[in-house]
């Protein structure tokens, strides 16, 4: 779509989205996208936008207005705003604007936790992981590709992911908190496999009894509970709102068998995976 904003280049063009019911109850997702070139003068001022807002500014100077302050936004770097909040950009040079529009349940704790840490402008040493996903989501806007709202969710979340565990303080490589997000990004990209401990230990940089004590005192779990309650969390959404067998859930979430995954099941929901399919998501109520 090209906008019909004034100031706008007519080269600019942008997608919108409306997440299904299961996106907004589970997802993170996008609400509209685009890449804008921003002609001198031009200027934006909203009391609120439902969504949060992120750019990258790839060329020229961006002015935001944002907490009653305004600051310039220069080349290679990314903004960050809640859009829910008032809030404004405009330009005096022109500039270039990749951008995106996006929610979802864990929208907030992402921004929080990332403002905390970066603030609402902030550059990156290699931005391009960040850029490559942003890009990816345009792309299937733009390429009319089928969207997958579970896929447009892990982009997201691979951008958000990448904020979280920059750090712009070298010196802090090695700390606790960095490895422990490690593990965690490790654990979600490879939860339905075999995952000993100890694999994800390695990958913190930590002894297995070490990283043992450190995940617990920054997750409320160890290692062992943070992997089985993310595969439940799979299990749960495979059970509610797909048809796959009772096996064919054990072996995609990343059990060792059938009666192994049926008792952690049970253990821990008090019910059997299929009693679960048939009264305990009901009893969950609709998607909202």
């Amino acid at each position: 779509m090209k906008s019909a904003e004034q100031k706008v280049s007519p080269i600019s063009d942008y997608y919108i989205f409306t997440p299904s019911k299961t996106a907004r109850s589970l997802f993170l997702y996008p609400l509209r996208c685009g890449l804008f070139t921003y002609d001198p003068g031009y200027s934006l001022r909203r009391s609120s936008f439902d969504s949060f807002l992120l750019m990258y500014i790839q060329k020229g100077t961006m002015l935001l207005d944002l907490d009653g302050k305004r600051q310039p936004v220069r080349e290679k770097h990314f903004v960050l705003i809640d859009c829910y909040q008032p809030h404004g950009y405009s330009t005096d040079e022109g500039y270039e604007c990749l951008w995106m529009h996006f929610d979802g349940v864990l929208a907030r704790g992402y921004y929080d936790l990332i403002v905390s840490r970066l603030k609402n402008v902030f550059s990156m040493e290699d931005a391009f992981p960040v850029l490559r996903r942003m890009n990816t989501i345009l792309r299937v806007f733009r390429e009319n590709k089928q969207l997958r709202e579970p896929l447009l969710s892990k982009y997201i979340t691979d951008i958000l992911t990448e904020f979280m565990i920059y750090n712009p303080d070298a010196g802090n490589a090695g700390s606790g908190v960095e490895a422990v997000e490690r593990a965690m990004i490790y654990i979600s990209d490879h939860f339905t496999e075999d995952l000993p401990v100890s694999r994800v230990a390695a990958v913190a940089g930590m002894s297995e009894y070490h990283f043992i004590r450190v995940f617990r005192q920054q997750t409320g779990y160890t290692p062992h509970e943070y992997i089985m309650n993310r595969r439940m969390a799979s299990v749960r959404y495979l059970l509610k709102y797909t048809e796959l067998s009772i096996k064919e859930i054990c072996f995609s979430a990343g059990f060792s068998g059938e009666s192994v995954f049926c008792n952690a099941f049970k253990k821990q929901h008090r019910m059997t995976p299929q009693q679960y399919r048939l009264h305990g998501a009901a009893a969950e109520g609709p998607v909202r």
